[in-house]
């Protein structure tokens, strides 16, 4: 049975949020460049990107948790490494947007996958870091496939009246709350043990 505190909870929620604001990000872009979209191609966009964001952390996990008998000393170090790398790499990736000029096709099977594993990229990093703190991955996984969902479907309903500005801004605060999960972990195992 799985079981986790409300600390663990929270910090799952937290991360699950943070690793949103990139489909968050992009979705609103969607919502910006399709203003007339309706609500089944937004289901279907927030759902693919809600099961990417899922499935990638699972990956990783079992990527991760196949080397945590190598690494279990060091491994809060490995987990704040990857949480600050990511979450420093959100910040500076919102602090200079690549431009992309010409509009897509938002709608098609194979953009929405594209949009989907680019955003999901930094869900894998996440699963092999749970891999050293948690001995499960799939309710973490749901949560942070919900979360994304939720923030998709709400990112293109903005994107329809606000923009893409608002998108960049989200990523950085992800970014932040990466970093400020990663240092956490490397307190509680350093100055808290």
């Amino acid at each position: 049975m799985h079981t986790l505190k409300v600390m663990d909870f929270i910090t799952v929620l937290i991360v699950a949020i943070a690793l949103s604001f990139d489909s968050f990000a992009v979705s609103l872009g969607c919502g910006t460049i399709q203003s007339e979209i309706s609500f089944w191609p937004a289901i279907k966009i927030a759902g693919i990107m809600g099961l990417f964001q899922g499935i990638f952390p699972v990956l990783g996990f079992y990527m991760g948790y196949s080397v945590h008998g190598y690494v279990e000393s060091f491994d809060h170090w490995v987990a704040f490494g990857l949480l600050g790398f990511i979450g420093a790499k959100m910040i500076i990736e919102s602090l200079n947007p690549a431009e992309d000029k010409e509009k897509k096709n938002i709608l098609k099977n194979s953009v929405i996958i594209a949009m989907a594993v680019g955003t999901s990229i930094d869900a894998m990093a996440v699963g092999i870091s749970f891999a050293f703190i948690y001995k499960e991955i799939w309710f973490e996984a749901l949560i942070i496939g919900i979360i994304t969902f939720l923030a998709s479907m709400t990112a293109i309903r903005i994107g329809k009246s606000a923009g893409p500005r608002l998108g960049f801004l989200v990523t950085r605060i992800g970014g932040i709350m990466l970093i400020a999960i990663g240092t956490k972990i490397l307190f509680e195992h350093t100055v808290l043990a």
